[in-house]
């Protein structure tokens, strides 16, 4: 395994950062100022680790090319992991939040920005910790004179990583995705008028140069691509890029659950084998077990067992059908009931679905309760085809991408399994234990422990006894109405 983001040790102190040859990328960055440092990261071929992929360069040199005339951008860390089957962002901040921070800090200088937010969960309590203590020494050195470091702490709920959701929280709202792609926000809003409504995500002013009173855009990026910044800065591209693959350059942090022989994170050279990393982590599936497919996260298609040694690379995960994602890789075995498995993630997801979307809430939920009918085989005749029609309507509209997970898994398990599908539809397949589907609260030796408190929580985003049957949307909707009125 490599070591590049992932110190195999926890970094104590910033002293310890700096004689480990910390510090060098931000030296760097003063040196060649804004347009070298989006330069040498365009030319590293860096790409986002939150699941997209998108180009770190390209990203950054958008909101350099977007900047308010008035109002420096703003810096925020994406430190809200809750993708099921992921632990790497917690994992990089426990064992060395100054290599971040660094990284965030270079990401300021580049664009201009005047405050770094690390945006994070509650509940995240070690992490927060250690971030803050890390702010308070990086402050103390000087590294980040000129610029404001600060947390947020938001909610658990899944959406809440969600970039544009991310904002939302940052500005103090809940955690429901905004329509417009997040780097033309502000972190902040300027109103558009008398009366102007900025309690709907759809009505945030968009930065824009030919609009002198707009905020600036705000740079969202996630915790692990931050972490691999001041490298790139101090040994330079071309070292970034003696690992991986040349659309792949560099590591990737990996999360290994399931049915494995034991659960861990480890960093290896993007285009490593899918099965060499199973191995390595997690020792492969049980004594006399085999691996019959690989979900990550609840992002993206399952991979079959047959597809097992594709490289973990962005184009190699696509072109295999299913996708890399934030590289938390949950493993089932030959024990495993999938039908089960589709009904825990459509759980998940109908759950978490925030509701402004109506297909994505309503179709979602009867998705859920349709497949954990099939799960528990006691469905009716037309169950599946139920099934069917809602997984070709539940992303209609949708603003982020929630829903079109849910289609691209269930179909996923669907084809792959169709088997159990139809003995589960037929009562002939004995009924199969839930499938708890939720995010890594911790890692605990070599095990997960997961949110075993999500069997509770409810539609509404409650965890009231009962459901109240409306929307989180519509509760929020709601109560600030109610707010007006009085």
């Amino acid at each position: 395994m490599e070591h590049r983001v992932l110190d195999p040790q926890p970094v104590e102190s910033l002293d310890d950062h700096i004689d480990a040859g910390g510090g060098r990328g931000l030296e760097a960055a003063r040196r060649l100022g804004p347009i070298g440092v989006i330069d040498d990261i365009e030319a590293s071929g860096l790409r986002g680790r939150g699941g997209a992929g998108f180009t770190t360069g390209r990203k950054w040199r958008t909101v350099a090319e977007s900047l308010s005339p008035s109002v420096p951008p703003t810096v925020v860390v994406n430190a809200a992991e809750g993708e099921p089957g992921t632990f790497k962002d917690r994992a990089i901040l426990r064992a060395n939040p100054y290599r971040v921070l660094e990284g965030a800090l270079i990401a300021a200088a580049a664009i201009g920005a005047d405050r770094v937010i690390v945006a994070l969960k509650a509940s995240f309590e070690t992490e927060g910790r250690r971030v803050a203590d890390a702010m308070e020494e990086v402050r103390a050195r000087g590294w980040a004179e000129g610029v404001e470091l600060s947390v947020v702490e938001g909610p658990s709920h899944y959406l809440y990583g969600e970039e544009t959701a991310l904002l939302e929280v940052v500005a103090g709202r809940e955690p429901f995705p905004r329509i417009a792609p997040p780097f033309r926000h502000g972190v902040d809003e300027v109103g558009t008028g008398a009366g102007a409504d900025t309690t709907s995500a759809a009505q945030v002013t968009m930065a824009s140069s030919a609009n002198p009173t707009a905020m600036a855009p705000t740079l969202v990026n996630n915790v692990e691509t931050l972490a691999n910044v001041g490298s790139i800065l101090a040994e330079g591209p071309d070292w970034f890029r003696s690992l991986g693959t040349p659309e792949s350059p560099g590591t990737i942090v990996c999360t290994i659950t399931g049915r494995t022989q034991r659960h861990g994170v480890g960093e290896f050279p993007m285009g490593t084998p899918l099965r060499q990393v199973i191995e390595t982590v997690g020792g492969g599936a049980g004594p006399d077990r085999t691996v019959v497919a690989v979900m990550s996260g609840v992002a993206n298609p399952l991979l079959p067992a047959a597809l097992l040694d594709t490289p973990l690379t962005y184009e190699a995960m696509e072109a295999a059908g299913a996708g890399l994602g934030s590289a938390g890789f949950i493993v089932y075995d030959d024990t495993t009931d999938l039908v089960a498995v589709a009904a825990g993630v459509s759980r998940f997801l109908a759950v978490e679905s925030c509701g402004q979307c109506t297909p994505c809430k309503h179709d979602g939920r009867e998705l859920a309760e349709r497949l954990d009918r099939l799960r528990r085989s006691v469905a009716e005749d037309h169950d599946v085809t139920v099934v069917e029609d809602k997984l070709a309507t539940v992303a209609d509209g949708a603003r982020c991408y929630l829903a079109t997970q849910h289609q691209r898994v269930v179909e996923s398990i669907l084809a792959l399994f169709p088997d159990q599908i139809a003995d589960h539809a037929r009562g002939t397949l004995d009924a199969a234990g839930a499938e708890l589907v939720a995010a890594i609260v911790d890692i605990d030796g070599d095990r997960a422990v997961l949110d075993e408190a999500h069997w509770a929580k409810q539609p509404d985003w409650t965890f009231d006894e009962v459901d109240s049957g409306q929307s989180p949307a519509d509760r929020i909707d709601q109560r600030v109405a109610e707010d007006d009125e009085g």
